[in-house]
């Protein structure tokens, strides 16, 4: 075999290999991202926290970006546990007062100034790991009613899968609120 032709099999070869390759990793990033809708909206089912309502209905085009920047939110008064009474939820359903404080649900939107755009897959994996706003020991804790000791159990490809879909998703510019402490200022 002259030295052109191996020369030219060995180009074709190496094509060949890389476009399946590519193929396949394109493919197994699409079952990730799949793997990531379901793990979002069905097994951690985030949008009801993170995805305001209008009602009963959740308004899609705020899909998961949080308790909206305007809209009211409650306040807890301790007098309330006297009648068995823990949480209060705004009407968004998006944020929740209680003994803790005040919260409201983050955007998961990949918005780079308002959601999760900035943020690293470390920094969510951490977060979810450790309770701790970006992962950051530093920060403040992740607040109730976010279920953060089911996600802290989570396999990391779980949580690779979610963060893969969150973005994926239409960021939306919506600055939520800080969380505040029980005497209503910001932690």
């Amino acid at each position: 075999m002259s030295k052109k032709r191996w020369i030219l099999g060995a180009i074709i070869i190496s094509t060949l290999t890389l476009t399946i390759l590519n193929f396949n990793r394109a493919q197994s990033q699409g079952d990730m991202v799949k793997r990531g809708k379901y793990l979002v909206d069905a097994v951690g089912a985030c949008g009801h926290c993170h995805t305001p309502r209008a009602g009963a209905e959740p308004n899609m085009r705020m899909y998961l970006a949080g308790h909206p920047a305007n809209a009211p939110h409650p306040k807890y008064n301790f007098s309330l546990i006297q009648q068995d009474i823990f949480m209060l939820t705004a009407p968004t359903l998006a944020a929740f007062s209680g003994p803790f404080g005040t919260t409201f649900a983050a955007n998961l939107t990949p918005h780079n100034e308002t959601g999760l755009g900035e943020w690293t897959e470390k920094m969510f994996i951490d977060a979810m790991r450790t309770g701790f706003h970006q992962g950051d020991k530093n920060n403040r804790r992740i607040l109730p009613p976010m279920p953060k000791d089911a996600y802290a159990n989570m396999s990391d490809a779980d949580l690779k899968a979610m963060w893969a879909y969150l973005k994926t998703i239409k960021p939306v510019r919506n600055e939520v609120p800080a969380a505040l402490n029980r005497m209503g200022r910001p932690f």
